[in-house]
């Protein structure tokens, strides 16, 4: 029973982060349109719209990333992998998954230092602390040790993700 509630649970989590960046996207979008009219229809330029929207495009590509992009819509550049056979792939892919998590890893106490430092710190228009609005690159991070673990695993596990096709197209769009 547990086999198919798990998978059913993480439909619906993704399902909600593609909402949350839908919502992201329209804020953007909506900050972006009501600048245009402030500025060029009631000539009064304001700042925080550009603010708004720079926010909201940090935190859009971060999230999306994190939670919205599955393992297959990513950009790899698999020229070398995709010449090898299954023992090479599985052993690049283990060397690349292991270095991105000892890398991400690495840095992570230094980013959430950073991250905390900047409490201090106030965006110029809208007020929000700065260790909020940078706040999204630690669970980024996380995101991204986490599925490169996962990876890991199934590398070692023996599941090994069939060679690129170079006829097919993917795309997350």
């Amino acid at each position: 029973m547990s086999r198919r509630v798990f998978p059913r649970l993480l439909k619906r989590l993704h399902r909600c982060a593609e909402a949350v960046a839908a919502l992201i996207l329209a804020m953007i979008f909506i900050a972006f349109i009501l600048q245009i009219v402030l500025r060029y229809v009631f000539n009064w330029p304001v700042g925080w719209t550009t603010e708004l929207s720079l926010a909201g495009w940090l935190w859009l590509v971060l999230w999306g990333a994190a939670f919205v992009l599955k393992d297959d819509e990513e950009i790899r550049i698999d020229f070398l992998a995709g010449r090898a056979g299954p023992l090479g792939r599985r052993v690049m892919g283990i060397a690349g998954a292991a270095g991105i998590i000892a890398l991400f890893g690495m840095s992570l106490p230094a980013s959430w230092s950073y991250v905390t430092f900047m409490k201090v710190e106030n965006s110029s228009y809208l007020g929000v602390r700065m260790d909020f609005m940078y706040s999204i690159y630690i669970v980024f991070a996380v995101a991204v040790i986490l599925r490169n673990a996962r990876h890991l695993v199934r590398l070692l596990r023996g599941k090994d993700a069939p060679p690129p096709d170079p006829t097919v197209s993917a795309s997350a769009l």
